[in-house]
C-alpha cells in the first residue's frame, strides 16, 4: 500500500492546530499505507502554545507526528517537511496549512488520480481570503510568466499531493531555506514538463488567529523573489 505523508507546518495557530489535526488525521488513518502514512505538524518556532497543544493529540493519535524547530518561515518549513517525509520513504507528500481555509473531504479526488500525475495541486478559483491576496496570486502569475517563461495556474497553492519519487529528483534544486519553496516547485515542473494536473479547490477565509503575513511582509518577499528568480532561472538553464 502506498505510504502517504501530509506536511503541515505551524506557526502561532493555537486557535487553529487542534481542530486541523482533528479534521487531517482522517485521511491518514483511511490512507494509512499499513501504518506508514504520517500526518507531520512541523511547529516553526511557535511563540504560542501550538507546538504543546498539537502534541497533546498525539497520544490518542498514533499516526500523528509533531516536529519543533527554530523559527525560518513558511516556505523553509515546508521544504524542511518535504525533506523530512523523503527520509521517511513516504510514496505520496501532501501538503496544506494550519490555517484551516482548505477542506480534507477534497482529498480524496486528488488521490484517485496520484499514479497519473507527478503532482496535483489545488486551484484557488473561488478564494475567500480577501481581494488583496488575489491580487498577489495574479501578480505572482504574471512574475512567473516574465521570469521563467511558463504558465503556472496558481504557483503557491497550499494544497498539493506529490509523487515522492519524482520530488526527490528535483527538490535539490530549490535553495536550503528558501521562503517560496512552492513557488519555485511549480516552477520546476511546468519547466521540466512533468506531468501536472490543476483541479478546483475550496478555499476560506482563515478560521481563526491572526495571519503573520500582511502586505509589508508580502511586497518585501516579492522584492527578494525577483532577485532570486533570476539566479534561479539560470540554474534552471
Amino acid at each position: 500500500m502506498d505510504v502517504l505523508y501530509i506536511i503541515i507546518p505551524a506557526y502561532n495557530e493555537e486557535a487553529n492546530i487542534r481542530q486541523v489535526i482533528r479534521d487531517w488525521y482522517p485521511v491518514v488513518e483511511k490512507y494509512h499505507g499499513d501504518g506508514k502514512s504520517r500526518l507531520v505538524i512541523i511547529d516553526d518556532g511557535s511563540k504560542d502554545q501550538t507546538y504543546a497543544i498539537a502534541r497533546k493529540q498525539m497520544k490518542e493519535m498514533p499516526l500523528l507526528k509533531v516536529i519543533t524547530k527554530n523559527n525560518s518561515g513558511h516556505g523553509a518549513t515546508v521544504l524542511y517537511g518535504y525533506q523530512y517525509a523523503l527520509k521517511k520513504n513516504a510514496d505520496y507528500i501532501f501538503q496544506t496549512d494550519s490555517d484551516g481555509q482548505t477542506l480534507p473531504e477534497e482529498f480524496a479526488a486528488f488521490w484517485e488520480q496520484r499514479t497519473d500525475y507527478d503532482m496535483v495541486i489545488g486551484h484557488r478559483s473561488h478564494r475567500q481570503d480577501g481581494g488583496s491576496r488575489v491580487f498577489v496570486t495574479k501578480t505572482l502569475k504574471l512574475v512567473i510568466r516574465l521570469c521563467f517563461g511558463v504558465t503556472v495556474t496558481d504557483a503557491n497553492t497550499p494544497f498539493r499531493l506529490m509523487r515522492a519519487e519524482t520530488l526527490r529528483q528535483y527538490i535539490g534544486l530549490i535553495p536550503d531555506g528558501y521562503n517560496l519553496s512552492n513557488v519555485i516547485l511549480s516552477v520546476i515542473y511546468a519547466k521540466k514538463k512533468l506531468r501536472v494536473k490543476y483541479i478546483p479547490i475550496t478555499f476560506r477565509p482563515r478560521q481563526g488567529g491572526v495571519n503573520s503575513i500582511n502586505m509589508k511582509r508580502i511586497w518585501k518577499i516579492g522584492r527578494n523573489a525577483l532577485r532570486d528568480f533570476r539566479v534561479i532561472n539560470k540554474s534552471l538553464k
